[in-house]
């Protein structure tokens, strides 16, 4: 809604040096959000008068048409003289009224007019279009004004093109604020004066000898308000004044009977619509559309009417979409001839139609639902709609009408005709019961009984009673239902920024979960080891699977599928994190990003068929323990899990000698990273498992429960998906299950322990058979060594002819430290040689020579 400043004046007397940032300002703090203050002409200077065309010479040498125009513009420029002016405009003739800005002057965007020679001759000024004087983005012409504006006025005063236009962007609950009317309310209160209420008129009682009405649904339509005016002047036009407000609201002036009731529909916020009565054919109806009617809107669309549309009917049929726009078949005539207005050459909307000299103005109150539904059904979008959807005050219809009947009558000379139809059903005020004290308490400060019914008062409501209050809410606050809204209403206009601002007090003994603890513990660690985390959406499609190599059976194709997926393509929420990771990856790779170590925490969504359907809701009141038991039962089971992708060099080359790109090992290290944040021990063996490459591919094993559990893999990914997925070659990675390494988890994890004893390392090289893995050598080290073993490390690996074919050398660093004491040589021999005979008994290891 854009609202003049100028025009709010006239209904609260503001200080005059107010400006429009401060009415923001007191609006802001009542709740409203102000997008912006435009200061119409803040950069505009004069001279800027009125001419008038005294000759034109039609100038032909040029390519396109110029005109040299001599006009009269009084005293302004200091002679009497008339101006010399270049124009290529041609919408104008000798003895019309333009706006010249003469030399010295400036437009808007800093636009200084000086006299210069110009094809030829010398001109000395210039005459305006609207756009180029800040009205509006209409270019199609001169403004041409009407003949009885005198030569040399200030045209800056008389357009009113210096004001100040608040831009705010209206709510679904404050539909009334879709009007001058209840912004000057908001207005006045805000800055604490009275409000001269536009709607205040003395409306005359329906008499039943006005044009006829019928309502055949009272639902949807509750209330309808019908007066005539006849014997308008078909040649009358919007005066200046008005159309100046309604292109500072944002709307094009069209022809005087719809400026006016668009006008009155800003000012008092009841949408009107004029039919010409000798198009009408019988009595006017609102009913709902009947199967196969078509209807002929106003933007000239021909629609096929849905039985649920609410339409405006005579005996020929449908002749409007009910709150949404009329139709083309009662519209006001069209003419051809020219009309001397504000908006001449603007538009063929700027044309006074002749001939319909007799008016018939229609005012209801509709539903809201039903109107937004038929906006939404026909994709038909209008002022109208847009403020019947938020609620219209239905006590304006009457007022509307008076108001658009008293400006027909002044404007256009016409004769407001004594009949007055009202077909209304009828409405108690509604009232609402709240104790005295319940924004105090909703608040959680203390307003008192007398602030309290201050502010009720103030939004228009009556109060009564004295602890327990009984408030009748306005008719134009259909919002307005229960306590809370009350509360909210006080609370608003005493001022968000009075409210205490207090922090909760958490009970005792209370922080985060074991489950939270760890990940926030593996998300720092990854990141600490150079990995970025990414956050994806948590859907996936068939083509996602299917670029990863899934076989059929397997569980990760078992997926659960959304009712109202954001994408076709990607219906089902997500069984595993790769899809989102992968794609992250992808997508930094196209963006000229070559080494990527990526990671992604998160839920991913295990149905196993067995979960119960979900029960619907209600939603008058609280869910029960045992209702929100039965959703728990109907979700799949959601595992949190984590998972690392790499691609290009893991270690860069430099100065200090070379890089090397990121390989299988790097993931299976990421997923031990993660695992030592839980305090678990992983095993570490060769696997097969999509989308993982065969014989690069790591089953993570960790004990949970007292089992040996498969909680993840690693490795690289297999050459078939990474060309489906549009990867660099060779990329890695890791997807591990969280809650299954916090199952494994011994205990509250440690930090390492200080000894003050020197520690002893012993290396040791076993030669193996290739397929022998490395963790089951390992394990047998670590086994023989026993208690004195304090860490073991796998730092080479060697395949060739000094090792025999089918052979490889796995070379350990063994450090062994007793708590209490420095080890002995002997200690030392003796635990080396356990470690080793241990693994020689396991896995057939020999000793390699010299080692």
């Amino acid at each position: 809604m854009r609202a003049p400043l100028s025009w709010l004046r006239e209904y609260v007397d503001l200080p005059a040096g107010v400006t429009g940032r401060e009415v923001a300002e007191r609006l802001i703090a009542a709740g409203f959000e102000v997008e912006a203050v435009d200061r119409l002409g803040a950069d505009l200077s004069g001279p800027l008068v009125v001419g008038r065309v005294l000759a034109i010479e039609e100038l032909t040498e040029f390519k396109k048409p110029i005109r040299h125009c001599q006009v009269d513009v009084g005293a302004a420029n200091g002679t009497g003289e008339p101006q010399s002016i270049i124009c290529g405009a041609r919408n104008f003739a000798v003895g019309d009224k333009v706006v010249v800005v003469l030399p010295g002057g400036v437009l808007p965007g800093g636009f200084e007019i000086t006299a210069r020679k110009t094809y030829g001759r010398l001109s000395e000024g210039m005459i305006c279009s609207a756009r180029e004087l800040g009205m509006g983005d209409d270019h199609g012409g001169i403004v041409v004004l009407p003949p009885e504006h005198e030569v040399g006025t200030d045209a800056i005063e008389l357009l009113e093109l210096v004001d100040e236009v608040l831009d705010i962007a209206v709510t679904s609950d404050r539909g009334y604020a879709l009007s001058m009317r209840g912004l000057a309310r908001e207005t006045a209160t805000a800055f604490g004066l009275s409000l001269r209420d536009p709607a205040l008129l003395d409306v005359p009682a329906g008499n039943g000898s006005g044009y006829p009405a019928a309502v055949g649904d009272t639902v949807a339509c509750d209330r309808i308000v019908l007066r005539a005016v006849t014997g308008v002047r078909p040649e009358a036009h919007s005066p200046l004044w008005l159309q100046r407000r309604l292109q500072k609201a944002g709307m094009r002036p069209i022809s005087l009977p719809v400026d006016i009731t668009n006008y009155v529909m800003l000012e008092i916020g009841q949408p009107l619509h004029a039919y010409d009565r000798a198009r009408l054919s019988g009595p006017i109806a609102v009913r709902r559309a009947r199967a196969g009617e078509k209807l002929t809107t106003l933007d000239g669309t021909a629609r096929t009417l849905d039985p649920e549309d609410l339409v405006i009917a005579d005996d020929s049929g449908p002749i409007g979409l009910a709150g949404v726009m009329g139709g083309a078949d009662t519209e006001i005539a069209e003419v051809a001839q020219e009309p001397q207005a504000l908006t001449a050459g603007g538009g063929p909307g700027a044309e006074w139609p002749v001939g319909t000299t007799d008016i018939v103005l229609e005012m209801a109150h509709f539903d809201q639902v039903t109107v937004a539904r038929t906006a939404r059904r026909h994709k038909l979008g209008s002022e109208a709609a847009r403020r019947f959807e938020r609620g219209v005050d239905p006590a304006a219809a009457a007022a509307a009408g008076q108001r658009a009947v008293d400006l027909l009558v002044l404007l256009a000379g016409g004769t407001a005709d004594a009949g007055v139809t009202v077909v209304a059903e009828p409405r108690e005020p509604r009232t609402i019961t709240v104790a005295a004290d319940h924004p105090d308490r909703v608040a959680g400060m203390a307003y008192g009984r007398e602030t309290v019914v201050r502010h009720l008062q103030e939004i228009g409501c009556e109060v009564a009673g004295s602890d327990e209050l009984t408030v009748t809410v306005p008719t134009w606050r259909p919002d307005l239902a229960e306590p809370n809204d009350l509360a909210e209403e006080v609370i608003r206009l005493a001022g968000y920024a009075a409210l205490p601002a207090t922090l909760p007090r958490p009970p005792a003994g209370r922080g985060l979960t074991a489950r939270q603890r760890l990940h926030r513990r593996v998300g720092r660690a990854l990141a600490g080891t150079g990995h970025v985390e990414v956050l994806s959406a948590p859907f996936v499609g068939p083509a996602q699977l299917d670029g990863l190599g899934l076989p059929d059976d397997d569980a990760r194709r078992r997926a659960a599928r959304l009712v109202n997926p954001i994408s076709d393509e990607t219906p089902w929420l997500r069984t595993t994190l790769l899809p989102g990771l992968l794609d992250a990856l992808r997508r930094n790779v196209g963006r000229g990003s070559g080494d990527l170590a990526l990671f992604e925490t998160g839920l991913v969504f295990r149905p196993t068929g067995a979960e119960a359907p979900a029960a619907r809701l209600p939603v008058d009141a609280r869910p029960t323990d045992e209702q929100v038991a039965e959703l728990e039962a109907a979700l799949p089971a959601q595992p949190r899990r984590v998972a690392v992708a790499l691609a290009g060099a893991r270690e860069q080359t430099g100065w200090w000698g070379g890089g090397r790109p990121a390989d299988w090992a790097d993931a299976v290290e990421a997923a031990r990273t993660v695992a030592r944040e839980a305090g678990v021990e992983l095993t570490v063996e060769n696997d097969r498992h999509a989308p993982w490459h065969p014989g690069r591919c790591a089953a993570l094993y960790a004990s949970v429960d007292g089992a040996r559990t498969l909680v993840g893999h690693a490795g690289e990914l297999h050459p078939r998906v990474v060309k489906a997925l549009g990867l660099p070659e060779r990329t890695c990675a890791m997807e591990a299950d969280l809650d299954l390494l916090e199952r494994a988890t011994p205990g509250l994890v440690s930090g390492p322990r200080v000894s003050s004893f020197p520690v002893a390392t012993q290396d040791v090289a076993l030669v193996v058979d290739a397929p022998v893995p490395a963790a089951d050598v390992e394990a047998a080290l670590r086994a023989g060594a026993g208690g004195l073993l304090e860490s073991l490390r796998l730092f080479d690996v060697f395949t060739g002819e000094q090792v025999g074919e089918g052979r490889k050398s796995l070379a350990y660093a063994l450090r062994f430290r007793a708590p209490d004491r420095t080890l002995t040589a002997d200690e030392l021999t003796e635990a080396r040689e356990a470690a080793v005979a241990a693994a020689v008994e396991r896995t057939g290891a020999t000793l390699r020579g010299g080692s």
